[in-house]
């Protein structure tokens, strides 16, 4: 009744505007796939028409025109979504981002669909997400937020969505109901920032305790989320009971087989995890009563996420314990629903591989894969653009499969996307693979900077005639994106195909400004040695300057100009450090001191440029988690959470330091820029006394830095702009301009 109440509000709305509402043929797929329209183009929604068509083999959706309404078609309304976006990109030319401000501007006028047109889904599945992403990108969000990325998953297809918001409401009652106190269970948990490597079985505590705000606000915030995407015909993957217990439950159940996990990523042992062997007989009492109170609260599409040993080594590596481990969480998932599917990530056979394939052996692997049905089991191939695990397993051994495209660690900004190889091993998957390869996804670890990169992904899960010719597409993305039918920006595309898009996205992808600077090797996680672009910057600055004149506009236009502009000034500050290393080793002070200046105004002139836009802010990011806090306290606590996710990662000195560094406004200006201001005076004072900055000198430096970088998060210094200003395009004409 109530979502009827808004929709005829909107509609009221739309009508008063002179625009009138979408027609729809009274099926509950066609009013949603209205109510989409409505959300992502309010000011031309009526000129559709919306109808529920035959269900057949596969997804698929139909233009066609009727008079003045442009008619959608297709067999549910996630296909009717895709339609009309296909509909919006190739014949309006416009494009609709995953963030809410990213949308571009409708013709006046709609272009009419002479020839019926119809498009089938090539694959059934089409997922997204990773756990990382929760962290990376999304640990803030609200419901304006989530509502129109679910609107943009529509759009692109994706029916098997990661849906793990809330379940730390759930795990309270679960662990507090077994006998835990309630400061035990929120202290297990780690900050809001942290828990995708809390649900993943990585840590335990840091950050914590959580607020039990955040937990009943997370679980509203759940239950909007996957009533809308069920609404759009997807199928929310939600967590199970993965064997993750506190270690105050062996209080409760001294006879329980609970053992301390390995550790991970050099956190202290008070924070390692605790694992319950799933051949105990407490495993399936938890998984039931989990899955009982998520059901009652989230209701099931009977597809549970469960990933046990993530980036952690197992007591053993025999293949009859890992099928027991395997074994034991399917059964107990299966009592508690007999109709669950256990879909799991297999970037362990990637990340752990040296054991998982001992011997290039696959005996572990099978042992793990095959203990239960393959009926009720889809797996993630996580990284296809490194290693494509399908073809060490013999399509995984018959079990279902999903091809995923990573493209992005840890939220970094780097231009990485090896677009024509991923093309070509796409299209292997669907020559060789064989009935188990059931889907196509993406797994990023954060929303970056490369956007286009899972356009093309998801639509290679239709059978588009528009991505068959990479130059046509290029072609295609220069108009969607510049909203310019330009010969220049066509060119510029290509020019970014056939240049800069051409390798795959690593861990190290990140520019050497974001880094802890040394002579040597970066202490950061992704250290210097990492850091790679293996084009001349030239190529990219003739790129920038073609779509400058080629006098683009709209949203997407000016992210791709400040987002380019940002890589080609950190390519230049790389060079200019690499010419400053020769100077310092030549005792060349003058040259020293010219290029010095020269690079700290490379961070000014980046903070202004990022400052122009919404997604580059980090008083964006700080402001979004601050608004969490039910308390002033609380708001304290969440934007330090927020800040050290991006600096620290953890603990002062942490190995994750700047796994998530980013080129955002504000980090720039402040702590990259501030790390580099304190190596350069650290140079001139060995120099001044006659000495390298080598051995202990750079020792103190590093400590130093250590205390910047904790002071940075911990003591939260400086107010950042939460709203862009500045105009983009003008800045960057400025950027060359000098």
């Amino acid at each position: 009744m109530k979502r009827f109440l808004l929709l005829s509000l909107v509609t009221l709305a739309l009508m008063a505007a002179g625009c009138g509402a979408p027609k729809t043929d009274g099926t509950p797929d066609a009013k949603a796939a209205a109510e989409l329209a409505v959300r992502v183009i309010p000011e031309a929604a009526g000129h559709f028409a919306f109808e529920t068509l035959p269900a057949e083999a596969a997804d698929y959706f139909t233009l066609r025109q009727d008079g003045r309404k442009i008619v959608v078609g297709g067999n549910n309304a996630n296909s009717m979504a895709v339609g009309l976006n296909y509909y919006l990109k190739y014949y309006c030319h416009v494009n609709i981002g995953w963030f809410a401000w990213d949308k571009g501007t409708m013709p006046k006028t709609l272009p009419r669909v002479e020839t019926p047109v119809r498009h089938d889904a090539r694959v059934p599945q089409r997922f997204f997400l990773n756990y990382c992403t929760y962290g990376y990108t999304m640990p803030w969000w609200n419901w304006k937020e989530w509502e129109h990325f679910i609107d943009w998953m529509a759009l692109n297809g994706i029916n098997l969505p990661l849906a793990i918001t809330g379940q730390e409401s759930i795990w309270y009652q679960v662990w507090t109901e077994l006998g835990l106190t309630d400061e035990e269970v929120r202290n297990y948990f780690t900050g809001p920032a942290h828990l995708p490597w809390h649900r993943m079985l990585n840590i335990d505590r840091w950050g914590g305790p959580l607020p039990k705000s955040w937990l009943d606000g997370q679980e509203a915030l759940q239950k909007q989320i996957v009533a809308r995407e069920r609404e759009l015909n997807m199928k929310p993957v939600l967590p199970a009971f993965a064997g993750h217990v506190p270690p105050e439950l062996s209080r409760i159940y001294p006879d329980a087989k609970i053992e301390r996990m390995s550790d991970w990523a050099g956190f202290a042992l008070e924070d390692y995890p605790w694992f319950l062997d799933p051949e105990d007989e407490l495993f399936p009492v938890i998984q039931k009563k989990f899955l009982e109170k998520e059901v009652a609260l989230y209701g099931t599409d009977h597809i549970y996420g469960i990933d046990v040993f993530n980036e952690m080594i197992p007591k053993s590596w025999e293949p009859d314990y890992l099928a027991g481990v395997s074994k034991g969480v399917y059964e107990s998932l299966a009592a508690a629903d007999p109709n669950a599917t256990w879909l799991q990530m297999t970037w362990l056979f990637y990340n752990e591989r040296r054991y998982w394939f001992a011997d290039d052996s696959d005996e572990r692997v099978k042992a793990y894969l095959t203990s239960y049905p393959a009926e009720h089991s889809i797996l993630l191939d996580y990284y296809c653009e490194r290693m494509e695990v399908w073809r060490k397993t013999q399509s995984y051994y018959g079990i279902p499969f999903i091809w995923c495209y990573l493209g992005n660690f840890g939220g970094n900004t780097f231009l990485a996307g090896n677009i024509q190889e991923i093309a070509g091993l796409i299209e292997g998957a669907f020559a060789e693979a064989g009935p188990s390869f059931q889907g196509l996804g993406s797994t990023l670890e954060g929303f970056d900077c490369n956007p286009f990169m899972y356009q093309f992904i998801f639509e290679k899960a239709w059978d588009f005639p528009e991505h068959a010719n990479l130059d046509d597409y290029a072609a295609s993305l220069a108009r969607l994106r510049t909203g310019s039918d330009s010969e220049l920006a066509r060119a510029a595309w290509k020019e970014l195909f056939d240049e800069i898009y051409i390798h795959r996205s690593v861990p190290g992808h990140s520019p050497l400004m974001n880094l802890r600077p040394a002579f040597g090797r970066s202490s950061s996680y992704h250290s210097s040695s990492s850091v790679r672009f293996t084009y001349e910057n030239e190529k990219l600055q003739e790129v920038i300057t073609g779509l400058l004149a080629a006098g683009g506009q709209g949203p997407a236009y000016e992210f791709d100009l400040v987002n380019l502009t940002r890589q080609y000034l950190s390519n230049g500050f790389e060079l200019k450090f690499a010419a400053y290393k020769e100077a310092y080793e030549a005792g060349d002070k003058e040259k020293m001191a010219t290029l010095q200046a020269e690079m700290l105004a490379t961070f000014d002139t980046l903070d202004e440029l990022l400052g122009s836009q919404d997604y580059f802010l980090v008083g964006k990011w700080i402001a979004d988690a601050r608004a969490w806090g039910a308390t002033p306290a609380e708001a304290d606590y969440f934007e330090t959470n927020a800040r050290n996710l991006l600096t620290s990662w953890g603990d002062r000195g942490n190995l994750l330091t700047d796994y998530a560094d980013r080129s955002w406004n504000g980090l720039v200006g402040t702590y990259y820029k501030g790390r580099w201001e304190m190596f350069f005076k650290a140079v001139d004072e060995a120099l001044a006394a006659g000495e390298k900055l080598e051995g202990a000198r750079y020792d103190t430096l590093l400590e130093q830095m250590k205390d910047f970088e904790y002071a940075w998060w911990a003591e939260r210094p400086g107010q950042f702009a939460d709203k862009p200003a500045g105009n983009p395009v003008e800045l960057v004409k400025k950027v060359f301009a000098e």
